[in-house]
Order: C-alpha cells, then sequence, then structure tokens
C-alpha cells in the first residue's frame, strides 16, 4: 500500500456518543468535508472474506460509514494527470475506527468484508445509474489482498 493519500480521498473521524439506551453514531451534516449534495443513502452488507470488485464511479462521490463489522476498502487511482496516478490506498472502518470514508469520482474501489457480520452506509451526491459507473473483475487490478 501506497503511504500517500489519493488526491481527493478524505478520512473524517465521527462521533459516537456512547449511552446506556442506546449509542448514537454520527454520520454526516450538510457542513461537513466531503458533503457533494445529497441523491441517496443505502445500506450495504459484505461477507466475511468476500471481496466487492472494482467499480469506479464517474460522476459520483460516495460517503462511506461502517457502523457495524469490520471493512477494508482499498481505492486505487488511474487518473490522467493526477499526482497519485498509480497509487493504492487501504482503509479499514468499523465501530472501532469509526470514520467516514469520502471517496471523489473517477477512484477504482473495492471491498473486503472481515468480520462476521459487515454493514457499510454510503451517502451519495446523487441517485444510482447504473450507466454512471464503470466496473472490472479482481484480477483486472492487482493488489495483493491479505
Amino acid at each position: 500500500m501506497d503511504t500517500k493519500r489519493i488526491e481527493g480521498i478524505l478520512l473524517t473521524p465521527l462521533k459516537q456518543i456512547f449511552h446506556p439506551q442506546g449509542d448514537v453514531f454520527h454520520a454526516m451534516k450538510k457542513s461537513d468535508a466531503g458533503f457533494a449534495g445529497f441523491g441517496e443513502a443505502y445500506f450495504s452488507t459484505v461477507r466475511q472474506n468476500e471481496i466487492k470488485a472494482w467499480k469506479k464511479h464517474t460522476q459520483m462521490t460516495l460517503n462511506l460509514i461502517v457502523p457495524l463489522g469490520k471493512i477494508r476498502f482499498v481505492a486505487w487511482d488511474d487518473r490522467e494527470g493526477s499526482s497519485t496516478r498509480g497509487c493504492f490506498n487501504e482503509f479499514v472502518l468499523s465501530p472501532q475506527n469509526y470514520a467516514r470514508l469520502t471517496i471523489p469520482p473517477m477512484i477504482w474501489l473495492a471491498f473486503e468484508g472481515i468480520d462476521d457480520n459487515n454493514l457499510l452506509l454510503n451517502i451519495a451526491n446523487l441517485e444510482h445509474l447504473a450507466t454512471e459507473a464503470e466496473r472490472k473483475t479482481l484480477a483486472e487490478i492487482l493488489y495483493q489482498w491479505e
């Protein structure tokens, strides 16, 4: 993994409020860095040891939060003219490492479930449109998954 943060990616620590009757996990406010508008929010699960392969959104900004489980995200930059072209970044999010990962358009992303039950929330600036994203198989982008 490269030590240089891919240009445009943000990792924002989030607040958790612990309470005996139930906890509060902050996600996003419109005044937060990374907020690019609201299109939709959705939850997605990923099974333990499964990798959801490479996807690149051409217009959508992703804001990824993991309130349950542990998920490894790997981003790859192949943008022409980017100062971080060719770099990989890896991020592991969980309630113990509670943060929001903001992925701008044109960055490849794949992710792997680490725990038994893994849940992510994406707060996207656009509504889903199938033609707005490109996909590659896991083997098409060479990364050493541990």
